[in-house]
Parts: structure tokens; sequence; C-alpha cells
């Protein structure tokens, strides 16, 4: 006879069973606010248990898993939507303060050689779209 595999040798609910039952009565009993309240807390207390290591690790781990299931159209809509949700959320102090975060951070991780190569091909760019726009 086959065994129900909702229910372990003693005819009582399996682990996975409950689990299911008790998730459903969860979501039934509860609305959105709940859910964004124990994310919360629970975003704050693996914050409190984990280094800036382990976010690296499974923001990598992550990034590689939707590389793999999205395309190029993907990541540019949500990045159209996430630079459109900050503009509306943020001012010019904003994007000036980032922006000076992000040059030191390049100063600091590049030498003179990075510079001149990223001016020459800044000037080859520019170079090339005014005589783009002198032959129209």
């Amino acid at each position: 006879m086959a065994k129900n595999n909702n229910q372990n040798n003693n005819g009582k609910m399996s682990l996975e069973e409950a689990g299911r039952k008790g998730g459903k009565t969860t979501a039934q009993n509860h609305d959105k606010e709940f859910y964004q309240e124990i994310g919360q807390k629970g975003g704050e207390a693996t914050s409190d248990n984990h280094d800036k290591e382990f976010y690296q690790e499974i923001g990598e781990k992550g990034g590689e898993a939707t590389s793999e299931s999205h395309d190029k159209d993907f990541y540019q809509e949500i990045g159209k939507k996430g630079g459109e949700s900050t503009s509306d959320s943020h001012d010019k102090e904003f994007y000036q303060e980032i922006g000076e975060k992000g040059g030191e951070a390049t100063s600091n991780n590049h030498d003179k050689e990075f510079y001149q190569e990223i001016g020459e091909k800044g000037g080859e760019s520019r170079s090339s779209q005014n005589n783009n726009n002198n032959n129209n």
C-alpha cells in the first residue's frame, strides 16, 4: 500500500504538511503590513548577526542567479525604474554627495594611467561625435 507523504509512520501530520497549513492560516489572518513588519524585524536581526562579507556573498549569488534568467532588456527596465524612483525622492545635494563619494572611491582605486586612458577614450568619443554632427 502506498504511503501518504503528508503523514509520518505514526499517522501524524508531517512537518512539511504542518508548515504548509500554518502558512496558509497565517496568510488568511494577516495583511501586507504584518508581513512588512516581520520582514523589517527579520532584516534587522540578520544585519545584527552578519557582516559586510555575508551580504557581498549573497548579493553575488543572487546576481548570478538573476543574470542567468534575465536579459539586457530586464536590466535596462529595472535601471530606468530605479533611476526614476531615486530622482523622485532625492534632490541636487544628494546627487552631489554621491558623486563626490564615487569620485573619491574611484581615485582611491585607480592610478594616473587609468585617468589618462579614460581621458583619451572620452576625447576620441567627443571627436567622433563632432565629426558626425558636421557631416549632417
